[in-house]
């Protein structure tokens, strides 16, 4: 306030407090404010949204700028490994699409010649295709970057390839949201609620993208089945994600709530498997496409096991703050589950081919 050209001081408490202290307070604030920004920090310096797991006490980002964390990806603190294991799954099934359009070999080789690659000499090496004399392939990775994978017309038979690109797209979209999400959801609760509700949907969508391939190739000539099973899963994902939107669901006490409605989606796929089973039991390559698709299955609930107990970082809180930690491990078994099911899928198409032409096209 001003009065003849003088300045005029406010009083608060009995106390001056002259304008340009003020200003020197705000600053030294705001100095204060950024430099912690741009440290690490310690569980209980946490805002209360940023305070999901009580065992790993150190190494947090909280509140960066947008630069900064960006620049994190690049850094060490307890996400990096959770950022990098997803963001590698990512890369890994670009590569595969990439593969899927170009024809090229030598890349999708590499990277799964030990994954995709038959038992070996056997029984399996041995089986007949449907009762032809086509012997069981050797490397369901060739499948990928043969060029009758994208002929659709193999041997005069039309084969649809879009499942196959629905199930990669989903997988994409589920890592690099969980990739960005992990990056920057402690910026701001703002950024907090909207990149883990973005991480909820992207589960959602790999879980209801993973049926696509097995559901259509199995139950392609049955078509009522094949939309029953399809339109179930995906409505059960529109609502999995609704329920999700839900603030209150996003603490940690709800963990084990979020895992087990994760979970009880995935294990849906237990009738339509069985109904596979009962229809397609006398062909080696439709129990082999099942054999993977339980390995997955069991791939997902380890790893839910770990995300929902926190072990091993609740036995030793602060021993795993970067390397170890429960999320980490179940990032692992997700893209491992992801890729097991990969598999399956090759395995059902190539079999898929061998059969009669299907009605529902």
């Amino acid at each position: 306030m001003k009065r003849r050209g003088k300045k005029i001081s406010k009083l608060r408490d009995g106390e001056r407090v002259d304008s340009a202290d003020r200003i020197d307070k705000t600053n030294r604030k705001n100095d204060q404010k950024l430099d912690r920004k741009k440290k690490l920090v310690k569980y209980e310096a946490l805002p209360e949204y940023l305070q999901d797991n009580e065992f790993i006490r150190d190494y947090y980002r909280c509140e960066w700028p947008l630069k900064d964390i960006a620049l994190s990806l690049f850094s060490w603190h307890n996400e990096t490994l959770n950022i990098w294991t997803h963001l590698g799954g990512f890369v890994v099934f670009v590569t595969l699409t990439v593969m899927s359009f170009t024809e090229k070999t030598t890349t999708v080789e590499n990277l799964f010649a030990g994954v995709f690659r038959g038992t070996g000499d056997g029984e399996w090496m041995n089986m007949k295709n449907n009762g032809s004399g086509d012997s069981f392939p050797d490397s369901y990775a060739r499948q990928i970057t043969n060029p009758s994978f994208l002929d659709i017309n193999r041997d005069g038979y039309e084969v649809a390839i879009w499942p196959w690109f629905v199930f990669l797209g989903g997988a994409m979209g589920c890592l690099i949201s969980s990739t960005l999400s992990h990056l920057f959801a402690c910026h701001s609760l703002r950024y907090n609620l909207f990149f883990w509700r973005l991480d909820y949907a992207g589960i959602s969508l790999m879980i209801v993208s993973s049926f696509f391939c097995p559901v259509y190739y199995i139950f392609c000539d049955q078509p009522y089945w094949c939309i029953f099973y399809l339109t179930t899963i995906t409505i059960f994902g529109i609502l999995a994600i609704i329920t999700l939107l839900s603030p209150a669901l996003f603490s940690g006490r709800f963990r084990s709530f979020r895992a087990t409605l994760f979970l009880a989606m995935g294990f849906s796929g237990l009738i339509p498997a069985t109904h596979a089973l009962f229809l397609h039991y006398g062909h080696p390559q439709v129990l082999v496409a099942l054999g993977y698709e339980i390995i997955m299955g069991i791939l997902y609930a380890t790893g839910a096991v770990f995300y929902m107990t926190r072990f091993p970082e609740r036995c030793k809180p602060g021993a795993f703050d970067l390397v170890g930690h429960s999320h980490q491990i179940f990032h692992v078994f997700v893209v491992a589950a992801a890729l097991t099911h990969c598999v399956a899928s090759l395995v059902i198409m190539d079999w898929r081919r061998g059969m009669g032409s299907p009605t529902l096209q």
